[in-house]
């Protein structure tokens, strides 16, 4: 069955998924939702005997519907290949009573490689498709992950180019360097004067510029979207998901029909939206486990129904976290809202007006299937400790201030469900927190010798995303305040 795709804030005539994924953001500054979420037509025990790249396929057809087998199984193909460090793409390790799905074993050691790796080749086949003859223009803001998964996948693919805005000093020193020393000719990267929410609001101002767009059409150019928001990006998430329930399966460690929990540590709400849509597809699980840093703008939303990032910015110890304002918790209000563009407007036009809105009592019910809890920056720290002291397991900050958080759904909720926590960067990626976290003796080395006495102590040999960076040159140095984020784009496509 055909799925289609409606923006969150109008009755526009729906689109198909290739004119989604090329779009990345509807002109009226919407998201692009699927008309239904398709059930999955494989049980689990049939996907416990496939690769990950099998589920992928099983997944992603159900939901890319006007894409042929040919085409999806060749950007399947391409992108969950020998750029991943292991050949089951997202292994699971067990440790202190919960199992922790690796999504880190992709070019750039974190979750988003998991979807950011199809998307150029998914864009690609979209641009085809449609008969599109300009050049896309990637236009991203980061917090830290997104940027340089974004550079990896995009770097040198033809017909595209890439810009990527960050907070200049809202992320880790190894997120920095990979970024900045990123090749390729149609790449660049600028740091902001301002946090993540900044770039994303800028970003997000340059993609609704009618007049920029009209003046880029001439010149031959459109732009695309990597971030979340874009449904190539979603859609991938879904996956491993559903391949993580069937590899539980196959591995005996839980039985068919089994709920299991799912901790995601979340800032732009992307990860754990992707889940919410596996249970909507039949996927048997039981709470979304929604973990936050100190920028608990969510936490505070699931206990109250109101979303007010009227407050103080966090810089944490978990920077991909750092967010007051969940682009992809637009698409689960407006389904609580029962698919109402109108009311889901309203909603958004208070938040970028007031910066809070307020839903319904209707509307929270809607909420029944999540949970959320924060970690302080004390509390992730401390799990970190514990973790590798009660079992040698090196957790990084993000995947941290899930377990903690895990550990207060138990002691509040007794519920002892099998649960898996998205474990979405490796440790490597934040190296002094992690290894502060576990003795502060260790903050007086080098990010570099950090990164070595990890290697030792974790028994894990130091991934190539790192070893890359060691001694590369800085390619972008560019810095811009936020309201000169357009002067920027056109410079770097001339016009």
């Amino acid at each position: 069955m055909e799925v289609l795709y409606y923006s969150t804030r109008s009755e526009a005539k729906p689109i198909k998924a290739s004119e989604a994924i090329l779009k990345g953001l509807s002109d009226d500054g919407g998201l692009f939702v699927p008309d239904h979420v398709p059930a999955l037509d494989k049980s689990l025990k049939e996907l416990a005997g496939m690769t990950y790249q099998e589920v992928a396929y099983e997944v992603m057809k159900l939901f890319l519907t006007d894409f042929t087998e040919e085409e999806l199984k060749g950007c399947i193909a391409k992108a969950y290949d020998s750029k991943f460090d292991t050949e089951v793409i997202a292994p699971i390790v067990e440790a202190e009573g919960a199992y922790y799905l690796e999504l880190f074993h992709g070019p750039t050691i974190a979750f988003k490689d998991m979807a950011l790796s199809i998307l150029p080749h998914l864009l690609i086949t979209s641009a085809r498709k449609n008969q599109i003859q300009n050049e896309i223009v990637i236009l991203t803001a980061t917090s830290g992950d997104t940027g340089k998964a974004a550079l990896a996948g995009f770097a040198n693919v033809e017909g595209t180019r890439i810009i990527v805005f960050y907070p200049k000093n809202g992320v880790s020193p190894i997120q920095e360097k990979q970024m900045v020393t990123q090749k390729g000719a149609n790449t660049l990267v600028v740091g902001i004067h301002g946090n993540f929410d900044d770039a994303q609001t800028g970003v997000k101002k340059i993609f609704s510029d009618k007049e920029l767009a009209k003046e880029m059409d001439q010149k031959g150019f459109q732009f695309s979207s990597a971030n979340s928001i874009n449904v190539g990006r979603l859609v991938p998430q879904i996956c491993y998901y559903v391949y993580s329930s069937a590899k539980l399966l196959s591995e005996g460690r839980i039985t068919e029909g089994e709920k299991i929990n799912v901790v995601v540590p979340t800032g732009n709400f992307g990860n754990i939206l992707a889940a919410f849509y596996a249970k909507n597809m039949g996927l048997p699980i039981g709470k979304l486990i929604c973990a936050s840093n100190e920028n608990k703008v969510l936490f505070d939303f699931f206990r109250t129904g109101a979303y007010d990032r009227n407050r103080e910015f966090m810089l944490t110890s978990s920077p991909s976290m750092d967010i007051l304002i969940s682009s992809n918790l637009e698409r689960l209000i407006y389904r609580i809202a029962g698919n109402d563009a109108k009311k889901n407007q309203e909603l958004m036009a208070a938040l970028s007006g007031q910066g809070k809105y307020v839903i319904t009592d209707e509307m929270k019910a809607g909420l029944a299937d999540f949970y959320g809890n924060y970690a302080s920056e004390k509390e992730t720290a401390a799990i970190i400790k514990k973790i590798y002291e009660d079992c040698g397991y090196v957790i990084d900050t993000h995947t941290a201030v899930a377990a903690a958080v895990y550990e207060k759904y138990q002691a509040e909720t007794k519920d002892e469900t099998k649960t898996v926590i998205a474990s979405t960067a490796s440790p490597f990626k934040f190296t002094r927190s992690v290894m502060n976290a576990i003795d502060e003796k260790y903050d007086s080395m080098t990010d570099f010798e950090l990164v070595d006495e990890l290697s030792k102590l974790a028994n894990v040999k130091v991934p190539n995303a790192i070893e890359e960076i060691r001694t590369a040159p800085v390619v972008h140095d560019k810095q811009c305040d936020a309201d000169e984020m357009k002067n920027v784009v056109r410079e770097f496509l001339g016009i």
